[in-house]
């Protein structure tokens, strides 16, 4: 377990699971078996953001479903293991949700399955308990997932909102993000990829400059939109900031990054950052993700991100 680096409080809700990823070695035949290997371990976005914001130094409570299985035990000794406080609603009789991902040789995503039935049973009831309610009050910021179900995170936007406590979204995807759009203007922060802001925007962008518009006009306060390795782009009431990622040398495997992204991010804004060094941060935390087997890199922290930062462009500011 990290040492604690300051005391602001991260309550995290959403997706904690089983991650398995195959890599394919060589060239990917689609319609036949391709040799490769798997690798299995504790995934999931909300999952992913609050492991990295505890290596990052911060105190994070992680509530998430969990079936009463070996896969919910190794998920809650992974939380553990970067100084996670976990507090899972656990159904004995139920699987803990995975996620089944096949990447390439070169570690982009091929396809992946989510098997996420056991998310629908976190209702926004749950909410009400005392636990989770004193967990919401001492929270500086709460972070979400779009694992949820659509109800649910409407009813954590309001109780968010009604607190004043700062509240971020990580969109997961396309088919997911979509329950993110009826408490839209509740969100702080979103982040999300193309695909995904399409979705919540309904039209499509000829550039990244002009995502910030689209979704300000669907009701979103603030957003990052990333691109692969191409061209991120981050907004908020201060203005609109376009950031050039730096060049990977070496990419293992991109599973996490998108979360890391927004884990970074997310430390900088609590460190009072503005969004345009805060992204920088988040970019760093990327890169240090994709060289690494791993979704969230066992040796990220507050020491190498700061390395890491120095070697990320200074953000273009748009407006």
């Amino acid at each position: 377990m990290r040492p604690r680096q300051n005391n602001h409080r991260i309550l995290v809700l959403g997706g904690a699971h089983t991650d398995r990823r195959g890599r394919i070695s060589g060239e990917t035949v689609a319609g036949a078996s391709n040799p490769g290997r798997f690798i299995v371990e504790p995934g999931g976005g909300a999952f992913n953001a609050a492991r990295n914001l505890g290596l990052l130094g911060f105190s994070v409570r992680l509530i998430s479903p969990r079936g009463g299985d070996a896969d919910g035990e190794a998920v809650s000794a992974a939380a553990a293991a970067c100084g996670v406080e976990d507090h899972p609603f656990i159904f004995l009789d139920r699987q803990t949700p995975s996620y089944t991902a096949i990447l390439s040789e070169d570690g982009n995503l091929v396809i992946a399955l989510a098997d996420m039935e056991l998310y629908r049973l976190f209702s926004p009831r749950r909410l009400k308990i005392s636990a989770v309610r004193q967990a919401f009050e001492a929270a500086d910021l709460v972070v979400c997932d779009a694992n949820l179900p659509e109800e649910t995170l409407s009813a954590i936007a309001a109780k968010a909102r009604g607190l004043g406590t700062t509240l971020a979204a990580i969109a997961i995807s396309p088919a997911k993000a979509v329950k993110l759009k009826p408490a839209l203007a509740a969100f702080d922060l979103v982040f999300m990829n193309e695909a995904e802001a399409q979705v919540l925007s309904g039209a499509r962008a000829a550039s990244p400059e002009e995502w910030p518009a689209l979704l300000r006009r669907a009701g979103l306060r603030g957003g990052a939109v990333t691109r692969g390795a191409g061209q991120i782009v981050a907004f908020d009431d201060t203005g609109t900031f376009l950031l050039t990622p730096p060049v990977a040398e070496t990419v293992i495997d991109v599973t996490g990054a998108g979360d890391a992204f927004a884990s970074g991010t997310l430390a900088g804004l609590l460190e009072n950052l503005p969004l345009s060094q805060a992204i920088r941060r988040g970019a760093a935390a990327a890169a240090i993700t994709i060289a690494s087997p791993h979704a969230v890199a066992p040796d990220i922290g507050p020491e190498l991100l700061e390395t890491m930062v120095g070697l990320v462009p200074p953000a273009i500011v748009l407006a």
